[in-house]
């Protein structure tokens, strides 16, 4: 959104507009209830949190000071009552902690059993991988079905995973915006979604080749 969309929006916001509030809940209810999910125990608890995190944008438009896109502002609240949440429901665990992603080594896009290990030919396929032909991003995009299978992806990952991946690959989030909404620094922000990102590129690659096969 454009920063005179924005401001339209806004002001219609401010004014009462139902319409505009219902186009904003649709938009933004399924990204921040995938958030949710990844600080609290279940999904009815998360649509609670997405809740009152409607209440709190509709008590907050009039203090609202753009100094951040309104996105990045209705997420952060997202975040905020996610973690005092999950907190009462001793399931949320700070990025900072000792078990978080700086503990391991960053993990590898493909894995390494891949690759052959010794000999001349060390480092090359043992297998290439298929051929996705005429998969092209855009077009993967642009089947339904890929776009389902894509969404489980990202809900089947680590709920950090899930959240920075979201932020960043799903609503166009810079690392800095994501760095600071979840509060995390700059090296766990990209360990995070480089795990995100080769999980998700294994799994679409795995029913890619298995629809491959389908039709060969």
């Amino acid at each position: 959104m454009n920063p005179q969309d924005e401001r339209r929006l806004l002001e219609a916001l401010r004014n009462g507009d139902e319409t505009a509030f219902t186009a904003l809940v649709d938009r933004y209810h399924g990204p921040l209830l995938r958030l949710a999910l990844g600080f609290v125990p279940g999904r009815a608890v998360a649509e609670e949190v997405v809740q009152e995190t409607w209440v709190g944008v509709l008590e907050g438009l009039s203090r609202f000071e753009e100094r951040s896109s309104l996105k990045t502002w209705i997420f952060r609240i997202l975040i905020n009552r996610a973690k005092t949440r999950g907190g009462r429901e001793r399931r949320y665990v700070p990025f900072a902690s000792p078990d978080g992603p700086d503990a391991d080594a960053e993990e590898a896009a493909v894995e390494a059993a891949r690759f052959r290990r010794g000999g001349m030919m060390a480092g090359h396929w043992v297998l290439p991988p298929n051929r996705w032909d005429d998969n092209t991003p855009e077009r993967l995009l642009l089947n339904s079905e890929t776009r389902k299978f894509l969404e489980q992806a990202i809900d089947a990952l680590a709920p950090q995973q899930r959240q920075v991946i979201t932020l960043r690959d799903v609503e166009g989030l810079s690392a800095e915006e994501t760095c600071n909404i979840l509060d995390l620094s700059e090296t766990n922000q990209r360990v995070l979604l480089h795990r995100a990102r080769s999980r998700v590129r294994q799994a679409l690659e795995r029913i890619l080749n298995s629809e491959s096969g389908k039709d060969s």
